[in-house]
């Protein structure tokens, strides 16, 4: 079901990885001003649920990077790291439901699987039927049953996925103990009454996964819109990988500009200069998401 709050509710949620870069910054420009714009409330979420990916004061420097920026969010930071017990209500949920079941495979067992969309590899069912003889549960995976999740992507149109075909059961609870993104993400959305999710279009083949575990929980579903990822001069996504460079030293008007700009909303020449208070001030005034590309990928060399 489509959540029917007459308030906007949107989140900006990076994972502690590294510095701020480039891309991440549209993600929280184009975020943050979808919910202001609408008179809604911005919350901000820390996704420290896969702790071995932390990296020690990334964090901090997030917050700080953002306060420096002008962003300002709504209510106290919300630290994935302290939700255990919430991912775990929910997936003893799902287990009661009969829609969860143990997992033996090891990677390296599944290395000769088919590619799902987004580069994992499809579950090939192997423990679905129950565990082989004289092997223990590793992992603990959704059992997915035919059918296509379809959506409307607010700038990337209408999109269709067979989970069963394209993904397979998909991990909940990993081998090292850990709850896996897609439950984490479905829960704190839940909790946090978000209406919209507004992120970059790299998550986009998560997204029917989350459907899917929204409506098996009863949660609403919010509105999706994925944002063009920043690309540097080789095609590749501005990441920690690619060696994108951290915006913490850089001017934060001008990159505020830039990521307007990237966006398609046509900022006035000269704005950047004009300070941070006024940059936002025309910002949220005139933003409008049907200016932004629609495409998956936009190049942001400059910032690679």
């Amino acid at each position: 079901m489509k959540v029917s709050s007459s308030e906007v509710v949107g989140r900006f949620a990076p994972s502690p990885s590294g510095p701020l870069h480039f891309g991440s910054i549209v993600a929280a420009v184009g975020s943050c001003l979808s919910a202001r714009h609408g008179g809604g409330r911005w919350l901000l979420r820390i996704e420290d649920v896969d702790a071995p990916r932390t990296v020690a004061g990334a964090a901090d420097g997030i917050l700080r990077t953002l306060e420096r920026f002008g962003f300002e969010w709504d209510g106290p930071v919300v630290w994935q790291s302290a939700r255990t017990q919430a991912y775990r209500d929910a997936f003893e949920r799902l287990r009661a439901d009969g829609r969860v079941f143990g997992c033996a495979c090891t990677r390296k067992e599944m290395a000769d699987s088919a590619l799902a969309r987004d580069g994992t590899r499809r579950y090939p069912g192997t423990c679905r039927g129950g565990l082989p003889p004289g092997r223990e549960a590793r992992a603990w995976r959704l059992r997915v049953e035919p059918g296509v999740v379809a959506f409307d992507d607010e700038v990337q149109g209408h999109l269709e996925e067979d989970l069963a075909a394209d993904v397979g059961d998909f991990v909940l609870l990993r081998a090292d103990g850990l709850f896996a993104y897609q439950l984490a993400v479905v829960v704190d959305d839940a909790h946090a009454g978000v209406t919209e999710v507004v992120r970059g279009a790299d998550l986009l083949d998560s997204t029917a996964r989350q459907i899917l575990l929204q409506g098996l929980l009863g949660y609403p579903t919010p509105a999706y819109a994925h944002l063009p990822v920043a690309c540097n001069g080789a095609g590749e996504k501005l990441s920690k990988q690619t060696l994108a460079r951290a915006v913490d030293g850089a001017e934060p008007g001008r990159v505020l500009v830039d990521a307007l700009d990237f966006l398609g909303q046509a900022p006035p020449a000269g704005l950047a200069e004009s300070g941070l208070a006024a940059v936002w001030a025309w910002a949220r005034e005139n933003w409008s998401m049907a200016r932004v590309p629609r495409r998956r990928s936009v190049p942001a060399s400059r910032y690679g």
